[in-house]
């Protein structure tokens, strides 16, 4: 299972992406704990705000039972579980290089 963690907007306006594999983390379960207590139906629909980051994570698993899923959370948005599982996927995971 894969996570892609992406932050766009901002001052700048440029894009950044992280992503894990969950499945070479060491701790597996308790990512995919995480992954499953979210509220993936209750995502707030903030609109996004000037000059502030969206945050838009992805949930990726293809070859298994699991549903992939998808979150877009203004900045301010961005807290608790969801947070914590940004910060697991920039901390354990890598930077995806920008597209030129």
């Amino acid at each position: 299972m894969k996570v892609e963690v992406s932050r766009n907007g901002g001052f700048a306006g440029i894009t950044r992406r992280w992503q894990a594999d969950v499945d070479a983390q060491p701790d597996k379960d308790d990512w995919i704990i995480l992954i499953d207590d979210l509220p993936w139906d209750r995502v707030p629909s903030q609109p996004s705000e000037p000059d502030r980051y969206t945050w838009v994570i992805r949930i990726a698993a293809p070859d298994r039972a699991a549903p992939s899923h998808e979150a877009a959370l203004p900045e301010r948005e961005l807290t608790g579980r969801w947070r914590e599982l940004v910060d697991r996927v920039r901390e354990c995971g890598e930077a995806v290089p920008r597209e030129r």
